[in-house]
């Protein structure tokens, strides 16, 4: 991991094809900005009063210089338009099938949890040559995480989440940083990507590695980078689910006091005022500490709301057990 190259390694499947446009509007910059003047310079010089030079047919009017000046601008600035737009709905739009890892922006750190359990701080482990989505929120502030080798970055929101998805491409470490200022330390949320090829990520991800704490401390290792594996996260849900209580009310076969979990995770949900939502992560972020927000059609506003009661880690596993009841192809 090189320090600070002047341009980042293209380590990911868009890389190449965000460079390519900042190239190009480089490019499009440096004509305009840097031959443009000159020109202007030249008739300003050429065409002064002081000059002597024919002045006894001015021109008024010149169509076809018009519309060069007119049309040939508008081709690139829309060229640039869909070029930007037709990226930046590829880097939006996760694959079916992707590695779900969930991260919590904390001042000043990021806590990672696979989904076998294995947890890292403020370092990212990730396989090549497969999608990897990032489902991601914050304890307190706002951050935004940043992998520039990826050409990736998302803001990261308290009470929501937000989605990041990548290819890495090349193995080696990479820069991780906290993109929006989130208070004195934020200088010090920074991190690496570990790329790895399939079978030495699968042989990581099976090592273990110091304790690390659901609240994101440890009692072994290097203050920085902790990796341990656990209960795989769906599981860790699901006892957590036992724990809780909540099976008593949604009752997977149906007939509950709640409605059944089972599918529920992508589908859409038609609730008491008559409109419908689609319960995806963030649904069933606010379903769980806000269960009166939105109420299923048919059902009562009974569920009492864990704010408080559990932390965004146990969140997390609680939405993974969710997912895994609904066969989506994550």
């Amino acid at each position: 991991m090189r320090d600070f190259p002047l341009f980042p390694d293209q380590a990911s499947t868009v890389a190449t094809q965000v460079d390519q446009l900042y190239f190009f509007l480089v490019a499009l910059s440096l004509i305009f900005a840097g031959v443009l003047p000159f020109v202007i310079l030249y008739l300003i010089v050429r065409y002064h009063r002081s000059q002597e030079v024919d002045r006894s047919n001015p021109v008024n009017s010149n169509l076809k210089l018009e519309l060069t000046w007119t049309i040939i601008p508008l081709i690139l600035v829309m060229l640039v338009f869909f070029w930007g737009a037709f990226l930046y709905v590829q880097i939006r739009t996760p694959p079916m099938r992707t590695l779900d890892v969930y991260v919590i922006g904390k001042q000043w750190m990021w806590h990672v949890q696979h989904p076998n359990g294995k947890r890292e701080n403020n370092e990212l482990h990730v396989p090549i040559g497969q999608p990897v989505k990032l489902i991601m929120t914050s304890q307190d502030v706002i951050h935004s995480f940043y992998i520039p080798a990826f050409r990736v970055k998302q803001d990261v929101l308290p009470g929501r989440y937000t989605v990041m998805w990548f290819q890495a491409t090349k193995p080696g470490e990479y820069h991780l940083f906290c993109a929006e200022y989130c208070g004195t330390e934020h200088s010090l949320m920074i991190g690496r990507v570990v790329a790895l090829p399939l079978a030495d990520y699968e042989r990581w991800l099976a090592t273990p590695g110091p304790v690390i704490l659901p609240d994101g401390s440890i009692d072994t290792g290097r203050p920085t980078v902790v990796a341990s594996p656990g209960d795989p996260m769906a599981a860790a849900g699901a006892q957590l689910f036992t724990n809780l209580g909540c099976a008593g009310c949604h009752a997977m076969a149906g007939g509950g006091v709640g409605p059944s979990l089972k599918g529920l995770y992508g589908a859409t949900e038609k609730l008491n005022d008559g409109s419908t939502v689609t319960a995806d992560e963030n649904y069933l972020h606010e379903s769980i500490l806000n269960p009166n927000a939105k109420i299923v059609a048919g059902y009562a506003p009974v569920m009492p709301s864990y704010q408080g009661q559990i932390s965004e880690d146990q969140l997390n596993q609680l939405i993974a057990y969710i997912k895994s009841l609904a066969d989506t192809g994550n």
